[in-house]
Formats: structure tokens, C-alpha cells, sequence
């Protein structure tokens, strides 16, 4: 193990010096200006994001190592980053359930709050120097171009960091400590509005951890797995029950409500300290919700359903997420919005309470899901799903005794009744969001989100060229489900792909009939093959391929609406975060390393840099963009003249940059243990 210090001698890449920082940021922000780019975001979900002075076993992106972070991405011209959904993860016998797909709409990740500020007077020391130093350690760096996150070891970390500090609270809070009758004024404040929501949550916690686990579905006793909607009926048995948990769980319940404050108290500040930083944070409203969201709204779903996605094999993807009953959205003629409709309102208004925008998770569910027959779903003598058994439907072609259960056509109105509206409430527009489009197409979805509501879709550059697309999409090359493009490249669907034909990529970068030489020579640099035909092999084929990436991403930049997975831009190829659609053990553990700014512009010094230049590939990109400028005039030469004149210096300037990312640099130090 290794850990930072001072005397050991190691090469690393060249660092700008802070001299140059502030002026790299200045020409990378310069030229996206010039080009028009609204947003340039990385994709980097909560728990991915790299460890600061210790390690919890779990990145945040709301302590003082997202903040540095944050900076590091502003160097280079990014102004937000797309983060999972970041609510609270689902629990099984004792263990932490990975996905954030699966987390709660509501509660949020209490894995993500900063225990260091605890053990600060801010927070009136309500955690200890020395359980602080107990629970987390001094982060590792290694050979791996990756860290990962130990679920499991988190959890154990903040059981017992919360525990101390939640009881810490309450006992100097007796005391009459200054700045804990602040944070419990905050904290009174903060249930007044809460209150009833978190007392559920808490109720729901005490039971999941009863029966072991978060799946209602699996409690033995009828009356818990319908205690909310009982009580919504006024089943006298069922408000005892919940009145009787309430009391004798009254210490878990509330502390519960507190680590909620927490959270959400650092989300806020986090919040502010971004605004006045000036970057963004997108949220994920994952399509489906926790188990304990189900649970509190069970009479909004439907029953023996669940959302899936429609495989043309047959073997469709499971994904037991539920589905929103359509009878139970609106009411009446005025549409006035029923349980249903209600906990998507809510959940919207929860997802960008502290996040400037949000990404529309498999919008085609909102319109027209694939359900998926829950009595339909078994299982092989080895465990595995009989898929050659599945029943499953589209919501318009489903039915139920010989009715459509979806008569009235309500789903297809979910984005323009209470998506639409509540994006408006919070100053977005609908085509700021992302809508996630990586679905099949059925007539319905076609109709209702393409045609009427005309929104915009995700452009996928990993399989379609950016000169097709609509300007009002969001770009991408590949997504957090995707294999790292240094690592796509290697495929053969890759290679042969007219989205990354070397002609294509070379004549869209350069448009200019002047700079004909130039196209021909990006050409010959980015291609597999040589100027006489026959295929690279070795170090020029190594070199092509990561030239014709950096070209993809060029393109990519040209695009007024990117994102970045944070593996492309760091230049992580040895793991995948998630495999979509395969049971990984390693699926969303990936972290980034705690050394991730040495790793950076080491990477970006070596014979195959895998990490993407950004000066280099933002010169590609702003260089295409005047190029296209000058074939769009009427006067081509004049045009050229001018846009030289004022551009050429910014061009230079992004060179100067990109010469200096690939200077190696010796005897930097660090200490070995």
C-alpha cells in the first residue's frame, strides 16, 4: 500500500502549475463559448466519486472531496455533473442492495453524508475524533486505475459513526451547547415539513428490519405488508398496529428522522456552495422507486405487474420495478390527480429539490411500459428464470377480463399533465432535461413523445453520428452501462460501424475545402488502415484507435449538450460500472481513486494514454466548428480571413495546453508504507 507523503521518487505527468490552472480553465470555457455549448457534463454517480483525507468505504458527492472534485472538472471547462439516484439503498438480510436503481424516491442515501463535518464545532462535535479515525482509514492508492466501493464495510462505518452521533445530540443537547440548539432548531424546522413521510419511513425500517428484509412481498403477516393503505381506510386494527411500532421504536424511529436531517442538511449547503461556484448537478429520476415507496403508496400500483423491458428474443429484461395503475392517476373530467398521480408529482418535486436539472430514466415507462406478468415469472430446477414462461405486455395491448387495463389512455398523459407542469414549477423547460430514450420504439411511444409532445431524445454517438441529430438532443458516447470507448474500440460492431468511419469522423472535423491536406492526413491518423490499403498492426494500430476515440469525443464536443462518463474522461478501462442486463458481482462498485489527479495526467504522458486530453480534443472540435461556419458563408475567403484572425489565438492557446498534459514529469515525491 502506498500513501501520500514525501520521500519516495515516482514519475507522473505533467500538472499544470496554478499559474496555468486559472488559464486553461479561461481557453477551455473560451471556446465552448465560442461554439455554443450549453452544458458539458461528466457522469459520475455518488457513490463513484473519489475519498478525501478518509476513506468510509464509499464516495459522496456532497463532502470536501466532491467540492475538489468539482474544481478538477471546471479546469477543463465542465459545468455539471449527471449523477444516479441518490436516494436510499435497499436492504437484505442484513446486506446493502447495490443498485441505486432500486433506491427510494424520498429518503435519502445516508451513506453520502460527510462525517468528518460531525466531528467539527459546526455540528457540536456530535461524533469523535477518535470513532471518526476508528470507522474510516487512510486511503489506499495502488497500481488499479480504479478504487472500489465495499458496500457492506459503509454500512457497518456509518451504523456505528450515526449511532454515536445521533445519541452524542441528544445528550448535549441536555447540556445547552450553543451550536446544538441551532442544529436542533434546524432539525425541528425540518419536521414540520417531514415529519409524516419520515415517521412511515421509520415505521417501514423497523419492519423491513424485523422480517429481514426490504421486500414487503416476502413479510408473513398481511396486515404489515398493507398497513399504510389500511390506514388510509381507517382499519382501527391497522392504526394500533402503526401507533404501537411507533412507541415501542421510538429511539431507531427518530434517529432514523435525524440521519434524514443530516443528510439533507449537507445536500442543501452543498447545494449553495455549487450555485456560487456556478455548476450544476443533474439528478436521475430513476423510472421506478424503493420497496419502502411502494410500500407507503401501495394503492398506486398495480398488483401483479411489474415494469421490464421488451427483448425482440423474447428474453426480456426483468426488472421488477412497479407499475403506476393507470385508474388510480387522475380523477374526473378535470384530471385532478389521484394517489397516483400524486406520488409521481412528488417524486419529481423531491428529485430537483437540491439539483439544478434532472435526467427522465426510461421514458418510454411513462408513456407506454413492457409489464411483465409477476405470476408468469419461474424458475428452472438450477435457479435460473424459465424466460421461454414470461408473459408480458405493452400497457396498451394489456388486459384483464377482456378489458384494457389502461381504458382511458392515462399513461400517455403522465409527461404532459404532471411531468411537463412540474419541470415548468422549477424553471426548466422540457427540452433542458434528459430524457433517456435507449429503448424500443412501440407505435404508442412514437406518437405520443415524438410526435405531439415533440421532446428531445438522447443521441447516442456510440452507434449514430452527431450529423443526424436533432441540436436539441442530448450526446453521449456510450453511458454508465457502457464498456469505456478505449475498450469499445477494440470490438468488432466497433470498428465496422459507420459512426466511427474514419472518412465520416475526418470529413466532419474537417469541412474546410482549405484544409484538404489536413482532412487527408486525420484521416490516414485515426484509420486501421495504411495510405496503401493494407491494415495497421503493433503500435500504429494501438495508436489509431485511441486517435479515432479522441476524434469520436471531438465530435462529441461539437454537440451543444454532452455528457462524459468520468471512466472515459480519467481514462478507467480495466472495469465496467454496470454491465447492463447481467448480474455482476462488481455491477456499480467502481469508485474513483483516491489519487485520481496523479493517475490522470500520468495516463495522459504515456505511450497510450487512455484519459482524454481535453485541450487536444476541444481544439478538434473548435477547429470543426469554424470550418463549418466557413461552408455555411456565402463568402468563404473572407469568412476563413476573419474567424482566423480572431480564433487562430485560442486555437494556439489550446495547444499550448494540450503539449503540456503530455509532458512527463520526474521526481515528484511520495512516501511508501
Amino acid at each position: 500500500m502506498k500513501v501520500l507523503g514525501i520521500n519516495n521518487k515516482i514519475s507522473f505527468g505533467r500538472r499544470p502549475t496554478k499559474e496555468e490552472e486559472p488559464k486553461i480553465q479561461r481557453a477551455c470555457e473560451k471556446a465552448y463559448e465560442v461554439m455554443g455549448t450549453k452544458d458539458r457534463i461528466v457522469i459520475t454517480h455518488g457513490s463513484c466519486f473519489p475519498v478525501f483525507d478518509r476513506d468510509t468505504h464509499i464516495g459522496s458527492p456532497y463532502g470536501n472531496a466532491a467540492k475538489q472534485y468539482i474544481k478538477f472538472l471546471q479546469l477543463y471547462g465542465f459545468n455539471g455533473n449527471q449523477l444516479g439516484p441518490s436516494g436510499e439503498l435497499e436492504m437484505k438480510k442484513g446486506k446493502v442492495k447495490t443498485s441505486p436503481y432500486n433506491s427510494s424516491a424520498f429518503a435519502k442515501n445516508r451513506l453520502f453524508i460527510d462525517l468528518k463535518d460531525l466531528t467539527t464545532d459546526k455540528y457540536g462535535n456530535i461524533l469523535s475524533q477518535e470513532t471518526y479515525n476508528n470507522v474510516t482509514s487512510i486511503p489506499e492508492t495502488t497500481d488499479k486505475e480504479y478504487s472500489m466501493t465495499d458496500f457492506q464495510e459503509a454500512v457497518k462505518t456509518y451504523d456505528e459513526a450515526l449511532s454515536e452521533s445521533y445519541k452524542n445530540f441528544q445528550a448535549t443537547l441536555i447540556k445547552g451547547h450553543k451550536n446544538i440548539i441551532q442544529l436542533n432548531n434546524e432539525f425541528q424546522n425540518f419536521l414540520q415539513r417531514q415529519d409524516q413521510r419520515l415517521t412511515d419511513e421509520g415505521i417501514f425500517k423497523v419492519l423491513a428490519k424485523y422480517y429481514e428484509t426490504d421486500n414487503f412481498d416476502n413479510w408473513d403477516n398481511e396486515l404489515d405488508k398493507n398497513l399504510i393503505s389500511e390506514i388510509h381506510k381507517q382499519n382501527p386494527e391497522a392504526i394500533n398496529r402503526y401507533n404501537r411500532i411507533k412507541q415501542y421504536n421510538k429511539t431507531s424511529i427518530d434517529q432514523y428522522k435525524f440521519e434524514q436531517f443530516i443528510a439533507t442538511k449537507q445536500i442543501k449547503e452543498n447545494k449553495e456552495w455549487r450555485d456560487a461556484s456556478n455548476f450544476k448537478y443533474i439528478n436521475d429520476l430513476l423510472i421506478g422507486c424503493a420497496k419502502m415507496d411502494e410500500w407507503r403508496y401501495k394503492d398506486a400500483f398495480l398488483d401483479n405487474y411489474s415494469i421490464g423491458a421488451f427483448e425482440y428474443s423474447g428474453k426480456h429484461q426483468i426488472w421488477g420495478i412497479p407499475a403506476l395503475d393507470p385508474r388510480e392517476i387522475f380523477i374526473g373530467p378535470e384530471m385532478e390527480l389521484n394517489i397516483g398521480g400524486q406520488f409521481l408529482k412528488e417524486k419529481l418535486n423531491f428529485n430537483l429539490e437540491f439539483c439544478e436539472n434532472t435526467r427522465i430514466d426510461h421514458a418510454l415507462g411513462l408513456i407506454e411500459p413492457f409489464l411483465i406478468r409477476k405470476d408468469s415469472i419461474s424458475f428452472d430446477k438450477d435457479g435460473n428464470i424459465d424466460y421461454n414462461k414470461i408473459k408480458g405486455s405493452f400497457m396498451s395491448e394489456t388486459y384483464e377480463d377482456g378489458k384494457r387495463i389502461d381504458d382511458y389512455y392515462n399513461y400517455p398523459r403522465l409527461i404532459e399533465k404532471i411531468i411537463i407542469p412540474t419541470l415548468k414549477e422549477h424553471n426548466l423547460k422540457p427540452e433542458d432535461s434528459i430524457w433517456e430514450t435507449v429503448c424500443s420504439n412501440p407505435k404508442m411511444f412514437k406518437e405520443i413523445f415524438y410526435n405531439k409532445l415533440k421532446l428531445p431524445e438522447l443521441t447516442q454517438l456510440e452507434w449514430s453520428r452527431l450529423e443526424n441529430a436533432n441540436q436539441n438532443n442530448w450526446t453521449i458516447v456510450g453511458s454508465h452501462d457502457s464498456i469505456p470507448a478505449q475498450s469499445m474500440i477494440k470490438q468488432e460492431y466497433i470498428r465496422k460501424s459507420l459512426a466511427w468511419d474514419p472518412l465520416y469522423l475526418a470529413g466532419y472535423l474537417n469541412q474546410d475545402p482549405a484544409r484538404l491536406d489536413e482532412n487527408k492526413h486525420f484521416c490516414e491518423e485515426i484509420s486501421d488502415k495504411n495510405s496503401n490499403g493494407t491494415p495497421k498492426a503493433g503500435e500504429a494500430l494501438i495508436q489509431a484507435d485511441i486517435a479515432r476515440v479522441n476524434a469520436k469525443f471531438a465530435e462529441l464536443l461539437t454537440a451543444k449538450k454532452f455528457e462524459i462518463s468520468f471512466a472515459d474522461l480519467l481514462g478507467i478501462t480495466e472495469m465496467v460500472y454496470n454491465i447492463g442486463g447481467v448480474n455482476s458481482k462488481n455491477n456499480w462498485k467502481e469508485r474513483i481513486p483516491s489519487d485520481y489527479i496523479d493517475k490522470y495526467y500520468k495516463n495522459l504522458s504515456s505511450e497510450h494514454p487512455t484519459a482524454l486530453n481535453m485541450p487536444e480534443i476541444l481544439k478538434i472540435a473548435l477547429q470543426a466548428e469554424i470550418d463549418q461556419a466557413i461552408i455555411k458563408s456565402d463568402d468563404k475567403n473572407y469568412t476563413r480571413q476573419m474567424l482566423h484572425e480572431k480564433y487562430q489565438p485560442l486555437l494556439d492557446e489550446l495547444q499550448k495546453y494540450a503539449d503540456i498534459l503530455k509532458e512527463p514529469e520526474e521526481n515528484n515525491n511520495i512516501d511508501e508504507d
